[in-house]
């Protein structure tokens, strides 16, 4: 099956299980990593981007209560939480900690698919068919990670992408530099807020016809940056 730009990071110290969810996962098309403890899952999250975390509670080194705490610190990536723990107390407390989902083990791949798919929906809005935003002269085509400017396409680093699809999937939204470092450098990364904006200049340069005054990619004072999209387009 087509792989997806859906990244899905699974937190269980059960490798086994773990294989066969990534495998069932990865042919469904969707790109998956496996971490088996808390320090694991922390490493994971500070050099890359997920759009679902799948979480066991009990973990070797820490706990998924206090791990989704923690991430919510500086994160809103969608948790499903995976556990044998089934009291009624332990699935408040996870939508308490800032959980989005709480799935009972043992749990057919179906359902997991299916909770997967809707809280995909109901976060991203993402759908099977291609996601292309055009501004200008530009066209980003998010699904195939692609950027066209006059039709002729615009080479782009990993993090340039990344930083760019999600400002096109926000558009004329401010967005305030910690939720744009999160979001792409990761939940628990340690960049500075400098990187972002050499980041926003090396954007400006490749898409703007005027970098220093730019049309699209805008400043806003004192929050972080906004995509201007002309109701037009």
């Amino acid at each position: 099956m087509k792989t997806s730009n859906n990244k899905i990071l699974i937190v269980d110290d059960d490798q086994d299980l773990s294989m066969v969810l990534c495998d069932m996962l990865t042919s469904y098309g969707f790109q998956v990593t496996a971490a088996h403890s808390g320090e694991e899952a922390v490493d994971l999250l500070s050099g890359n981007t997920y759009h679902v975390i799948l979480l066991d509670i009990n973990l070797p080194d820490t706990n998924g209560f206090e791990l989704c705490r923690q991430l919510r610190e500086y994160s809103t990536v969608p948790v499903i939480f995976a556990s044998a723990r089934k009291s009624e107390i332990d699935r408040i407390k996870g939508y308490d900690i800032g959980g989005d989902d709480y799935l009972s083990k043992p749990y057919s791949m179906k359902e997991l698919l299916a909770h997967i798919n809707a809280l995909l929906r109901r976060t991203y809005g993402f759908t099977s068919s291609e996601k292309i935003v055009r501004f200008g002269s530009i066209t980003v085509n998010i699904s195939a990670r692609s950027v066209r400017k006059d039709e002729i396409i615009v080479p782009l680093s990993l993090r340039e992408f990344d930083l760019l699809a999600y400002l096109c999937e926000h558009p004329n939204t401010a967005i305030s530099k910690s939720t744009l470092l999160s979001a792409v450098w990761g939940a628990f990364s340690t960049v500075e807020p400098a990187t972002l904006a050499v980041h926003i200049r090396w954007l400006r340069e490749k898409l703007e016809s005027d970098p220093a005054s730019p049309r699209y990619i805008k400043t806003v004072y004192r929050v972080g940056y906004l995509l201007e999209v002309p109701d037009e387009t």
